[in-house]
């Protein structure tokens, strides 16, 4: 992946409380990583389909830490 920028946001507390449990079981994902594969997803699904964007989502999706 290229650069990274830092994205400050407010989540309800119901997506937050679920994303620590899915953390908590799932210890080869993080925050940085969960968010990157959701945005580009969506991203894939609703915008113009960029090759960038494909590229990644199947970076973030199957990357090992």
């Amino acid at each position: 992946m290229n650069a990274t920028l830092n994205i400050f946001t407010a989540v309800p507390e119901t997506l937050h409380q679920s994303l620590n449990n899915y953390l908590e079981q799932h210890p080869d994902w993080d925050e940085h990583r969960i968010l990157t594969a959701a945005i580009s997803l969506f991203l894939l699904q609703n915008a113009d389909g960029d090759r960038r964007v494909a590229q990644v989502y199947l970076e973030t999706l199957f990357s090992r830490n």
